[in-house]
């Protein structure tokens, strides 16, 4: 492999063993489900699949942990005003929460927990992220949307996270307004879904 290449991570899974089950819906929420299959280009199994995955990885703890519903907008305007010392104030509080969170729902902090709950919450909150190979190098790309405040927090709440665990490993990070990469050596085999 040229060591110049850059390929996703892959999240390949393992074949799982199936079983057909049958459940008794009400029509109008069969049909809002092949509406939305249909919309999203998927089989109504698929949507079923997708629905029934979010609720057992992210949504079934969000309630227990304190999780609310909050329009991106809100989160955009209170942005706006954001300074450093605010931002070191917001990761402060929520270092703390992550860790709960990540033993909550994983039953151990590490940084492979860490790193695939924080996926599983993008994945839930409808934000981009991807996780890119380069040889040894590692990209966390996060596309938030919400304003270079927001890329300064992603940024030091990602910085933070992984120095927890890696002190003395060197990351870099891009950013624009949108968008923040954190890119860091972890290995060729490193994978946040293998522990």
């Amino acid at each position: 492999m040229d060591s110049d290449e850059i390929k996703p991570q892959v999240h390949t899974q393992k074949k799982e063993k199936t079983r057909t089950v049958t459940y008794r819906l009400p029509v109008n929420l069969i049909e809002e489900i092949e509406t939305e299959a249909a919309n999203k280009n998927v089989s109504h199994n698929v949507m079923a699949r997708q629905i029934l995955e979010r609720y057992v990885q992210w949504e079934r703890f969000a309630e227990k942990i304190g999780m609310i519903p909050v329009p991106k907008k809100i989160l955009d305007m209170f942005g706006i005003d954001m300074n450093s010392d605010e931002i070191n104030e917001i990761i402060d509080t929520i270092k703390p929460v992550i860790k709960n969170t990540v033993l909550f729902i994983k039953g151990k902090y590490d940084l492979k927990r860490c790193i695939e709950t924080l996926e599983d919450y993008m994945k839930a909150s409808g934000m981009k992220s991807d996780h890119r190979v380069e040889g040894p190098l590692h990209h966390f790309i996060i596309q938030h949307e919400l304003g270079s405040n927001w890329s300064a927090f992603t940024e030091q709440l990602l910085q933070e996270i992984f120095h927890e665990f890696l002190p003395d490993t060197k990351m870099t990070c891009q950013k624009t307004e949108s968008t923040v990469i954190i890119t860091i050596p972890l290995g060729e085999d490193f994978s946040e879904h293998d522990y």
